[in-house]
């Protein structure tokens, strides 16, 4: 990209000079620093940066060409900027691409989902919780339909006790697998997915011009190359990917420490790509934009520029200090002498899953848990139907099967509602329970409420009143546990260590 002219004058009587520190004050403006996207989409957001000077419909070109798409089906096909949370799964691969690559990974690899981060983004775009998965845990990879280079459709069959790194790469598996295998875990439909190999964190640390990261001791690894001093050290390119890559200088030298480093690097990449340093200088955020969309490899239904941009916007709405960095909860794998591999911890992990799926925020449970019950204070203030007068039909979105009959089986025998009937399964399957009313049914949805201990958020009141005999629509989602198991999120954040992507800590 060519330098501006030095001197020349506009008709305005102001020199290039000026209005490019003009430009460089308005890019200042709090408003625009708190609206910056994250490492997976900072590429983006320089894209739209750069594209406002000319020649912007070549670099949409250029950007738009940069990306790799794979079809994954209904894997994951939720439009970015509609309503409701968004689950977008980060795949790191141990795919050996690009020049200097060549002594890393598994040789031969097609690459495997070797780091995993499921981000989830909030309804309000208020705040994020970004859950690492271990390569290492034990699970079940479910059968997965993936799309085939002329067309066709493979069914890959899906395997029992094994490690999670294998739902990619292994057998023909693509992402869709991988997101499949998360939803098995979590019971969190995955909405879209972003992939990124070992060139990727050179790339993009050197884009930036480094990333800041902290040790509490000095470090030298001669299996990752890592030799950095105790102390605060700017990294990027070979050094970067040595930080991420390396398990034998921290803790207790697991993979389950190597995450913790991923995410102080992860963490200390999003503040860089925010600060003024990387967003006024147009070289940089060119580079950078031009590294991101070479670096991501995405499902078709953000496979464009366009598509990217709209995730940015989203993503960029959300402050630093409100995304929290967590690790799945897991115990060492009790079917193992010397245990290598884990398995999930059943009880802070169904803690953790609730959360998510109830959509409250790890960084402000008690200000989410006393918005929540003001919200149901007034959608639940006013008379109850009689049980014998309260008209439902119920549908199955959740993962188990029958439920939709078991629960009109209770409702019928346990609560009094004989108008309830069994409606089989929804269109679709949803992550929250939802009950959709006429305003003129209300006293209905409360009852119905108070038995099913459904949550505010799950009461949804059409426009119109309800006709004649119109019964309302209970659908049950992955956050269903059973017939007379009450629908709500838990009321504290289960007791596992979390991290702040505002806040740096020195690794030890």
């Amino acid at each position: 990209m060519p330098g501006p002219r030095r001197g020349r004058q506009a008709r305005d009587g102001r020199t290039q000079e000026h209005r490019v520190a003009a430009a460089r004050r308005t890019r200042r403006s709090p408003k625009q620093r708190r609206k910056k996207a994250l490492l997976w989409t900072g590429g983006v957001l320089a894209f739209v940066i750069v594209a406002g000077s000319t020649g912007a419909y070549a670099l949409y070109q250029k950007f738009n060409g940069n990306l790799d798409t794979i079809d994954v089906g209904d894997a994951g096909s939720k439009s970015v900027a509609g309503d409701g949370p968004l689950n977008i799964l980060i795949i790191g691969t141990d795919k050996r691409t690009g020049a200097g690559n060549e002594g890393y990974g598994d040789k031969g690899s097609a690459g495997h989902a070797d780091t995993n981060i499921l981000f989830h983004v909030s309804e309000d775009r208020t705040n994020a919780t970004a859950m690492s998965i271990p390569r290492d845990l034990m699970t079940e990879i479910p059968d997965c339909t993936t799309k085939q280079p002329d067309g066709s459709e493979k069914v890959i069959p899906g395997s029992q006790n094994v490690r999670f790194n294998i739902s990619l790469g292994q057998e023909g598996r693509d992402p869709g697998c991988t997101m499949r295998t998360v939803k098995q875990v979590t019971g969190l439909s995955v909405d879209h997915f972003m992939m990124v190999d070992f060139n990727a964190v050179k790339t993009l640390s050197t884009a930036v011009g480094g990333v800041k990261v902290c040790l509490a001791r000095p470090v030298k690894d001669p299996d990752s190359h890592l030799d950095l001093p105790a102390g605060e050290s700017t990294i990027q390119g070979e050094d970067a990917l040595a930080f991420v890559r390396t398990r034998h200088s921290f803790g207790n030298k697991s993979d389950l420490d190597r995450i913790k480093i991923q995410q102080q690097f992860i963490g200390s990449m999003i503040r860089q790509m925010k600060s003024d340093d990387t967003l006024t200088n147009p070289s940089k955020l060119f580079k950078l934009a031009d590294a991101a969309t070479k670096a991501l490899t995405v499902d078709s239904g953000i496979g464009s520029i366009n598509k990217l941009t709209s995730l940015a916007k989203e993503l960029g709405k959300i402050d630093t200090k409100n995304i929290s960095f967590v690790t799945m909860p897991v115990v060492d794998n009790p079917a193992e002498p010397e245990p290598i591999t884990v398995v999930v911890d059943p009880a802070k992990s169904k803690q953790l899953f609730a959360m998510m799926r109830s959509d409250t925020s790890l960084t402000e449970v008690k200000k989410q848990e006393k918005a929540a019950k003001s919200k149901q204070e007034a959608v639940l203030e006013g008379d109850r139907a009689a049980p014998a007068d309260v008209r439902v039909d119920v549908l199955n979105g959740g993962d188990i099967a029958g439920a939709a009959g078991a629960t009109v089986t209770w409702l019928q025998n346990e609560q009094g509602v004989p108008k309830s009937t069994n409606k089989a399964n929804a269109p679709a399957k949803i992550d929250r329970t939802t009950l959709a009313y006429a305003p003129n049914q209300a006293d209905q949805a409360r009852a119905l409420a108070d038995m099913m201990g459904l949550p505010a958020t799950a009461l949804k009141q059409g426009s119109t009143d309800a006709e004649g005999l119109q019964a309302m629509v209970l659908t049950l989602g992955a956050d269903f546990d059973g017939a007379g198991v009450p629908i709500t999120g838990p009321a504290t954040a289960p007791d596992i260590p979390k991290a702040s992507a505002d806040k740096a800590e020195c690794a030890k």
